[in-house]
């Protein structure tokens, strides 16, 4: 059976990055997504002009129909409008289909420098216990957690939930990974010298992993199988959007 996997996530009409970008991972890594709308924006590839948000009720009125009908045990979650929609919709969502696991993409900051959220660290730090997975870059490990560094943010938040650091804006260590977890950290060395950049690759990156765990690989394998994925999908094209291959 193709398992079910579910993206909370905002609409970017160009299908770069957010709901529309999920689903692509999704289908060609063999696993049916729903889709859930958290946000609609108004953006291209490259330049970011508003966004308008889901209260949590929208949020819920997509998704509790479809938990309960279909057998959903991850869920990548990406924009919402503050971490207290979190707050109110993560529990309502597990109260519905118990045993299900977030795999949270901190989206603070659009690629084109619009930001979403300002340093909210308190309200953050709520939300961890409900996480199965938390994918922030190096900047959104320091906004959310408010330490000096990604990798002191990162290591303090696994006692809370697991957490990849990823390497895209890491200082020193450009490219790595890092997964920390209760019991230590994983490297995962960048597998090109150099990409080119593209428009939603953090979205791609937690949508293979929400997959791959829907496939029954492990967290680390996940991790390690979503990272190759994503470097096709960034040598995918020479511009901003890239293309999905399996």
């Amino acid at each position: 059976m193709v398992p079910y996997v579910m993206s909370l996530a905002g609409l970017d009409p160009s299908a770069g990055a957010g709901l529309l970008a999920d689903i692509k991972t999704f289908e060609v890594l063999r696993t049916y997504g729903l889709g859930v709308c958290t946000a609609w924006t108004v953006q291209t590839d490259e330049a970011f002009f508003s966004v308008e948000w889901m209260p949590p009720g929208r949020i819920m009125a997509q998704a509790a129909p479809l938990l309960e009908k279909f057998p959903v045990q991850y869920c990548k979650v990406g924009i919402v409008a503050h971490p207290e929609v979190l707050l109110e919709i993560l529990p309502a969502m597990k109260k519905i289909r118990p045993g299900l696991r977030f795999i949270l993409d901190p989206v603070l900051k659009a690629s084109a420098g619009y930001t979403f959220h300002a340093e909210l660290a308190s309200q953050w730090e709520a939300v961890l216990p409900h996480l199965f997975l938390l994918t922030p870059n190096y900047e959104e490990a320091i906004a959310i957690c408010g330490e000096p560094s990604g990798e002191i943010a990162a290591k303090k938040m696994a006692e809370q939930c697991t957490v990849l650091l990823k390497g895209g804006h890491r200082p020193g260590k450009q490219g790595w990974d890092t997964l920390y977890t209760g019991d230590g950290y994983t490297d995962f060395p960048p597998a090109a010298e150099s990409v080119a950049p593209k428009h939603g690759s953090g979205c791609v990156l937690s949508a293979a992993i929400t997959a791959y765990l829907a496939r029954g690989l492990s967290v680390e394998g996940a991790c390690r199988a979503a990272k190759d994925y994503t470097l096709k999908f960034l040598q995918s094209s020479p511009g901003l959007l890239g293309h999905h291959h399996a």
